[in-house]
């Protein structure tokens, strides 16, 4: 579904994204893992063409995007739900959802049921102002909002960051219906133990570059694996600066 290869981005003079390669197969879900300042967020820009300094290969099944712009991205089936939910405050619940739609064509309402169903909370809030819902209120709605481009791929940076334990198993539990739906996803997670126990396959990036891909079955078995973050994190520093 998604292939990354030698993925170069940078912010001016920075450069943040260094020969990222990463794959995320049609049906999967994929953890993307790493310190904070590791590149992952950036990541995300770089591949839904909203940061637009960026050169290798995004492709989507098969078909490079790398010189799209993000408008394009997201009609070819990529929608993101970004860090910080992002939703625009004076504006309804419906509205905020119909924004998500606004490249598609005819009527809407499969696509409010839809989001509707999955999370019936935003159906009895659907007038009210986005700005006055809770935080977890606003991540649905920001998940709600993604959904509906009826995206072929989801990407979600941060989704259960700031909430209460309470609405990250109902906004998880979610979640987890559209991957049974067969939704590919890539998620930047910084909650190691969610990361591990929802997705499929997890990298690990540190310093804007991929230092490890395995299951996150065999990921979750390591006993050092708050260890061998600091581990990567040093070695990769220290090849930066022979380098």
């Amino acid at each position: 579904m998604l292939q990354l290869a030698d993925l170069h981005a940078d912010y001016g003079a920075a450069p943040v994204l260094r020969g990222v390669s990463l794959r995320v197969d049609k049906g999967e879900t994929v953890a993307l893992l790493g310190p904070n300042g590791a590149g992952k967020s950036t990541l995300m820009a770089a591949i839904t063409g909203t940061l637009q300094s960026r050169k290798g290969t995004v492709a989507l099944e098969g078909r490079n995007l790398v010189q799209k712009s993000s408008h394009n991205i997201v009609s070819q089936g990529v929608s993101l739900v970004p860090e910080g939910r992002q939703v625009f405050a004076p504006f309804s619940v419906e509205d905020n959802l119909r924004l998500g739609a606004v490249r598609l064509q005819g009527d809407l309402q499969e696509r409010f049921d839809y989001v509707y169903a999955l999370f019936p909370r935003l159906l009895e809030r659907k007038k009210q102002s986005a700005g006055t819902l809770s935080g977890g209120e606003q991540q649905m709605l920001a998940i709600g909002r993604a959904l509906m481009s009826a995206p072929r791929l989801l990407l979600l940076d941060e989704p259960f960051l700031g909430l209460a334990p309470m609405l990250v198993l109902e906004i998880r539990g979610a979640l987890e219906k559209l991957r049974e739906r067969g939704l590919t996803m890539l998620m930047v997670e910084q909650k190691l133990d969610i990361a591990l126990g929802f997705a499929q396959r997890a990298y690990v990036l540190i310093k804007g570059q991929v230092v490890l891909e395995e299951t996150t079955a065999s990921l979750a078995r390591r006993a050092d694996l708050a260890d061998l973050y600091f581990a990567l994190a040093t070695s990769s520093a220290s090849a930066r600066s022979r380098s």
